[in-house]
């Protein structure tokens, strides 16, 4: 495969971003564009053993930086790392675009500027794989459409289906409706709707389901709008640091609990690893054409090298073009 890295994405570029693709390029051995400032790349670069490793680097002034307004820099900065690294996928000379970089940047210079929307999309939706204890769930929308009409959600279902069907290998994937109940007459007038149109639908619909629910992994594809979805996914990532930080004061508390973190610390690290965001590493923009994932800022070489992870499964998967025929039939 032909990996696009944009390598001026994370909060800490080109460091953890160069790292990851270094890291990637070994163990899977396909070719990474790294794409972004030359001399600072190369530069990065030299700090590797990049030896056999199949890594090019494609010139790319710009960046749109995380305090950017993204339809302004979507505009104005056309030589930007997110133009010139989406325009190779476009131009079929790369397989998949990977960004830890401004998630509103990624979203207009895809849908606006390069990609496009698959024929038949509404909105694109961005996804998060959330790595629950029970295992993994697919999470849309998380902040590319704050408000939303019922026929979103219903598009955002299918494409949840699909990509949990073609990358995920869930046979028939359980849908379900983010909710404050799981009757069928709980939520605003969005969900009622929409609950509606999916009841109506093909899909192997479940209902609503709560937070809770869906932590629990009783459906394997949670749909809602970007707001709230980005509102979830920020309080379970806030939850999990508090509860990280709270444990982590207790056990230093005295002696005797030090002694019983030394001895659990095994256990502790397991856990961590098992819900850790970085172990994805990024989701992906569903309903453009073309495979991009998207990382957190503050993604490390890690975080990196699973969102190529994740652009590999995607394309192995033929996502783009499983949406396009899944949209079709429907």
């Amino acid at each position: 495969m032909r990996i696009v890295l944009d390598a001026m994405g994370s909060d800490a570029y080109p460091v953890p971003d160069i790292a990851g693709a270094v890291q990637a390029a070994r163990e899977w051995r396909d070719e990474i564009i790294l794409v972004g400032r030359e001399d600072a790349i190369r530069q990065e670069l030299a700090h590797h053993d990049t030896s056999g490793l199949k890594l090019e680097i494609v010139p790319a002034p710009q960046v749109i930086e995380m305090e950017d307004e993204p339809a302004w820099a979507a505009r104005e900065k056309k030589q930007s790392s997110m133009h010139v690294g989406m325009g190779l996928v476009r131009d079929g000379a790369a397989d998949a675009y990977v960004t830890a970089g401004n998630t509103g940047g990624v979203l207009t210079v895809a849908t606006l500027h390069t990609l496009k929307r698959i024929r038949g999309v509404k909105r694109p939706a961005l996804a998060a794989i959330l790595p629950l204890p029970a295992g993994r769930v697919i999470l849309l929308d998380i902040g590319a459409n704050a408000d939303c009409r019922p026929e979103y959600l219903h598009q955002f279902a299918v494409m949840g289906h699909i990509y949990a069907q073609a990358v995920l290998d869930r046979e028939n994937p359980r849908v379900a409706l983010l909710s404050n109940g799981e009757e069928p007459g709980k939520g605003n007038n969005l969900v009622k709707d929409a609950y509606k149109l999916l009841l109506d639908s093909p899909l192997n619909f479940v209902g609503n389901v709560e937070p809770k629910e869906a932590i629990a992994c009783q459906a394997d594809v949670v749909i809602t709008d970007g707001f709230y979805g980005n509102v979830l996914i920020k309080t379970l990532e806030a939850t999990a640091k508090m509860l990280t930080d709270l444990i982590r004061d207790e056990i230093k508390a005295s002696p005797l609990t030090a002694v019983g973190g030394l001895l659990a610390k095994p256990a502790f690290g397991r856990v961590a690893r098992r819900v850790d965001p970085f172990e994805v590493g990024g989701g992906p923009l569903l309903g453009v054409n073309g495979v991009v994932i998207a990382g957190h800022g503050r993604s490390n070489a890690r975080a990196i090298q699973n969102a190529i992870r994740q652009a590999r499964k995607a394309v192995e998967g033929d996502i783009v073009n499983a949406i396009r025929n899944g949209l079709t039939k429907e």
